[in-house]
Formats: structure tokens, C-alpha cells, sequence
């Protein structure tokens, strides 16, 4: 089933949504969401994504990197079904009642952390939410960096990802293929589906054989 490029960052929270409530249905218990929209902060995104599984109430625990980010979303949003805690809070501790976790734009500072957050949740859903592990200021390039991808984020479903290239996007909305759309006169349009994450040479490729568009820029990462 082919997933529309969204045109809103409303829509692509909403399709965001949507997929991984259904990788959670699937039994995926590792997942990653990723809306890679320039310039944009980690608060709004979490704000509109985290409604959509308000059922689990007290059960879903919210982590953010620090408890000051933490603070920060518990007064600007209001009273709150479920727990909103830093990653490092006393509070944080994972408790057995505890039924799905989400991690609000982790850095790879936080990674040791998340490891240790991830063992105590066992094969309970965790979603890393716009995460910053690959973020190369963090990280640094290199077998360290290439390791980190290797060990930690190769445990993830991605459930979704979107980013915009130079006239062009990349897009997976859980359980659909990955999708590379090209933009053109009338709008963006499909231009192939693969399974894999198209990132590279294989990305470069797709988009230097699509009518001539080989100026795209490829995904860095």
C-alpha cells in the first residue's frame, strides 16, 4: 500500500502515528520515528504525537534526554495522562506496571542510558522519537560512529521516516516499502519502491536515473 508524501507536519505526525500503532500490533517491540523536517524542534513533535497513545494513561512513560526538557513539556502541556520524566530522573526507573516508553530526541550522550533503559523493558514497545544518536557534533565520524549505528540502532524498526532532499524525499510509513518520491511540475511523485533504506550510492543512484534529475543531493547518512 503506497503512502502519500505528506504535504503538513500535522499530516506526517498523523501518518506517524498511525504506522506505529501498527508496528505495535505487529509485535515490534523496538521502534523509531524519525521526521527529519529542517530546523525542527523535538517539543511540537512530541506534543502532537504522544495524544494518539494517551490510552495507555499512567502506563506510557515519556523520557526526555534531561529533566529540564522534561520540566519544560510537563508546564507547557498541561495536566497529563501519562508520566513525562529526564532519562536520568529517580523516577525514571522502569516499573512493572509500565506498558510502552517513548524517548523524545535521545542524543547518543544518552546512549549508555537508553542501553539500560532498553534491558529493564524487556520485550515491551519502546519508540525512540526523533532521536539525535547519529547527530555527527555527538557522535563524531568514524568506527565509533559506524559502531553505534552497527550495535544500538540496528535494533530498531524504522515505523517511519521522512526527509525531504533537494527536490526530492525519502519516506517509510510502517509496513510499507521504503519510498523515494521526485519532485515535479504538478507535484511530488512516486518514483520507486525498495526495501531497504535507500541512503548512499544507492540513493544517489535512483535519483540520477530519474529523468535526468541528477542534481538531487543523496541522503549524508
Amino acid at each position: 500500500m503506497t503512502t502519500e508524501l505528506p504535504t503538513t507536519l500535522e499530516t506526517a505526525i498523523t501518518q506517524a502515528c498511525a504506522a506505529t500503532q501498527a508496528a505495535i500490533v505487529a509485535g515490534c517491540t523496538r521502534m523509531q520515528v524519525e521526521i527529519l523536517l529542517p530546523e525542527l524542534k523535538p517539543m511540537p513533535v512530541a506534543e502532537q504525537f504522544l495524544p494518539a497513545f494517551a490510552e495507555y494513561g499512567a502506563n506510557l512513560k515519556v523520557l526526555f534526554p534531561d529533566a529540564g526538557a522534561a520540566a519544560l513539556a510537563r508546564r507547557g502541556w498541561g495536566e497529563l495522562p501519562y508520566v513525562v520524566r529526564g532519562i536520568g530522573e529517580l523516577q525514571a526507573e522502569v516499573q512493572p506496571e509500565d506498558k510502552l516508553f517513548v524517548l523524545v530526541a535521545p542524543t547518543a550522550v544518552e546512549v549508555p542510558d537508553v542501553e539500560k533503559i532498553c534491558d529493564q523493558v524487556g520485550d515491551r514497545p519502546l519508540i525512540l522519537l526523533n532521536p539525535r544518536l547519529e547527530d555527527v557534533s555527538v557522535v563524531g565520524i568514524g568506527y565509533a560512529a559506524r559502531q553505534l549505528r552497527t550495535r544500538f540502532l540496528s535494533l530498531f524498526e524504522p515505523c517511519y521516516y521522512l526527509r525531504p532532499l533537494e527536490q526530492a524525499a525519502v519516506l517509510r510509513a510502517y509496513p510499507s516499502l521504503w519510498q523515494v518520491w521526485l519532485e515535479a511540475e504538478t507535484g511530488y511523485q512516486l518514483l520507486t519502491e525498495v526495501p531497504e533504506k535507500p541512503i548512499g550510492d544507492a540513493l544517489d543512484q535512483i535519483l540520477m536515473q530519474a529523468n535526468g534529475k541528477s542534481s538531487a543531493s543523496p541522503i549524508a547518512q
